[in-house]
């Protein structure tokens, strides 16, 4: 399988001096396509700061960040958004959508950036709102919407298209276990496509749907295993080292 997203010694410090914050300490990753690698750790490990490098919303402060093999982090900040346009889906904690624009809406814009004809676009996101079991909700509006089906219109909206790279933080902290269960399923199906899937999470029960989790612990990834012990070989581990 080839390798969507690489990260080659990869460091981010915050702030100069006595006051630096060394969020990310000389992190390699790898996520190959067709896997679905769960980030885990304890709050301020540098869990989000390792998810938001990876999709160039951030820069990292020493290190290499490579997405289908470009060196995304040499790249000019127009480069860049180009690439988060085209092959990079994003599931934020607060979601992120546009008020002013449906469901359906929402999940097509990707593709009408992209020039997929409005039609085409909203056809495409229809049929991913229907897997999720949103087809009657999806001419409402983001505040008609409850929590977890704004939640699940967001994922819609990261999977749709011809993306390469999904990134996730938290993906289903919104949702009940049923409708959680429907989004990692959804997730699985996209990796299996060939997409790259990094899910950043504390869940053990979300982690043990991935290939890979990996443990990260004051900036440093500490770890990785396979999760087919489940969830509660997951909440065993040691993060204290």
């Amino acid at each position: 399988m080839s390798q969507i997203l690489v990260l080659r010694r990869v460091s981010k410090v915050y702030g100069t001096g006595a006051s630096a914050v060394h969020a990310l300490h000389e992190a390699d990753l790898a996520v190959s396509a067709g896997e679905l690698v769960a980030i885990m750790g304890p709050s301020g490990s540098g869990k989000s700061t390792l998810l938001t490098i990876a999709g160039t919303l951030e820069e990292p402060t020493e290190g290499n960040v490579f997405i289908c093999g470009e060196d995304v982090s040499r790249m000019t900040s127009d480069a860049q958004a180009r690439i988060r346009r085209r092959s990079i889906g994003f599931v934020f904690q607060d979601l992120n959508l546009l008020a002013g624009l449906s469901a359906v809406e929402n999940v097509a814009l990707p593709l009408e950036l992209d020039g997929v004809g409005a039609r085409a676009a909203r056809a495409i996101g229809m049929r991913v709102l229907d897997e999720l079991g949103l087809a009657d909700r999806a001419t409402q509006f983001p505040d008609d919407l409850s929590g977890g089906e704004r939640q699940r219109v967001a994922i819609a909206r990261a999977v749709v298209g011809e993306r390469r790279l999904l990134l996730a933080d938290e993906p289903t902290g919104a949702l009940d276990s049923t409708n959680g269960e429907v989004v990692m399923r959804m997730l699985r199906t996209a990796c299996k496509r060939g997409l790259a899937g990094m899910i950043v999470t504390h869940d053990a029960q979300l982690a043990s749907w991935a290939d890979r989790v990996v443990f990260v612990r004051d900036g440093r990834i500490i770890d990785e295993t396979m999760p087919p012990a489940g969830p509660e070989a997951l909440l065993a581990t040691d993060l204290t080292r």
